[in-house]
């Protein structure tokens, strides 16, 4: 798999700021966001150089081929996931505003006194602060499936007693940003509409990692973002099964998304156009379209193999080291590339510092996930997240470093 680093322009450059070429720089934060590959940055500058004009609006030729290329892009994203039609794909900024956009336009439309909304405990804020404003506005309750503190799992007994026919929105986190556990959102979605509660899955995390089908998964709602998986920031899609797209009110107005307008009213535009107000975003959607090409040419099974070699590695490394701790599974086929822990006596935001003066770059904090921390009485973890870019080399060489994290920190053990 580390052949595929020299597609990355990023391992090659060098920062004049500080005179450290990146190809020194172990890069162990892609749970944040993504390294870009030539591809993508080329088609967009492909886009932008010879068929840049706003899609959707003109009658030339220039126009037509813009929208050909940002259509094509949806139809890409929707094979992706494996959506019935590419209609079920609408563009959004990121996995948070699709949230966001199911919230508003789903949620606060239909939710009530004596509803439920129910998420996990693990949820990126993205997929909490909604629900707690629909449910502050609407009168409804927001309950909060709980895992095991050792395992990260989600016990059936544990969703059978939260989902209920109270329950009219499910919304959770496919993979987690803390843990790295992969939820069963399968069986959850059919405890869901065993109830006739809508599902809402957030797929930030796992589209990079693994393959998604929506139709098997059975949800509802998917979102996911493009900068986790090579593409651009800015840019990300929410699935919907076009029955409920068509019953929702767009969540923002203006521009394309109007189909008809009157001094009196307005009607909207045909699914999903409805949902894109305003000139869409269309070179980021065809690097996103290129990023995803580029993951599907590597093939989804061999990342999720290197994910997971290389995640074990550094599990076992770590399981050698006294006074560092792992937070959450064990097992490195749980992790999803994915490893927190903490070290005895040295604060996150240290290990994070003294890390980044030995070039290696790991996220610390609260993970956009605070009530999971205060779940498991961790106010702050480091994280290290891995992909198909990262070599055993550097695995090892991270190792060696947090091995001395306390004797930097003055600890004599």
């Amino acid at each position: 798999m580390n052949k595929y680093r020299k597609d990355f322009p990023f391992f090659k450059a060098i920062d004049e700021k500080s005179s450290v070429e990146n190809k020194d720089l172990i890069y162990f934060d892609t749970a944040a966001t993504a390294q870009r590959p030539f591809i993508v940055l080329n088609a967009m500058t492909h886009f932008y150089a010879t068929e840049n004009a706003n899609p959707l609006r003109g009658l030339y030729s220039l126009s037509e081929r813009a929208t050909l290329a940002y259509e094509n892009a949806r139809e890409t994203v929707a094979k992706f996931i494996n959506a019935k039609e590419s209609s079920e794909i609408v563009f959004t900024r990121n996995a948070s505003e699709s949230l966001n956009l199911v919230a508003y336009s789903w949620g606060l439309n239909r939710l009530q006194k004596g509803d439920e909304v129910c998420v996990t405990i693990m949820e990126h804020h993205s997929n909490i602060v909604p629900w707690q404003m629909v449910c502050k506005k609407t009168g409804a309750k927001l309950v909060f499936l709980e895992c095991d503190k050792e395992t990260g799992e989600i016990s059936r007994q544990e969703i059978e007693s939260k989902i209920n026919s109270n329950t009219k929105i499910v919304s959770v986190v496919h993979v987690s940003n803390v843990l790295g556990i992969t939820n069963p959102v399968k069986e959850i979605a059919q405890i869901a509409h065993k109830n006739g509660a809508i599902m809402i899955v957030d797929g930030a995390q796992s589209t990079p990692h693994m393959k998604v089908d929506v139709q098997d998964i059975d949800a509802d709602f998917f979102a996911m973002s493009a900068h986790k998986l090579c593409g651009p920031m800015g840019i990300g899609a929410l699935y919907g099964k076009r029955a409920l797209l068509e019953e929702m009110e767009p969540f923002l107005r203006g521009g394309e998304m109007i189909e008809y307008v009157t001094k009196e009213t307005a009607t909207w535009a045909e699914v999903p156009h409805k949902f894109e107000a305003g000139t869409v975003s269309a070179g980021d959607a065809v690097g996103m379209a290129a990023a995803i090409r580029y993951i599907q040419s590597i093939g989804l099974e061999n990342i999720e193999e290197h994910d997971r070699q290389l995640t074990e590695r550094m599990l076992n490394g770590i399981k050698k080291i006294p006074h560092i701790n792992i937070i959450g599974p064990k097992e490195a086929a749980k992790r999803c590339g994915i490893v927190t822990f903490t070290v005895d006596g040295v604060h996150p935001h240290d290990i994070a510092s003294l890390l980044s003066e030995e070039h290696i770059a790991i996220r610390a904090g609260h993970h956009c996930a605070q009530p999971l921390g205060q779940y498991l009485g961790q106010t702050a973890t480091a994280r290290a997240s891995l992909y198909f870019y990262n070599t055993e080399e550097e695995v090892d060489v991270f190792l060696e470093k947090i091995a001395k994290l306390r004797e930097w920190s003055g600890y004599k053990d």
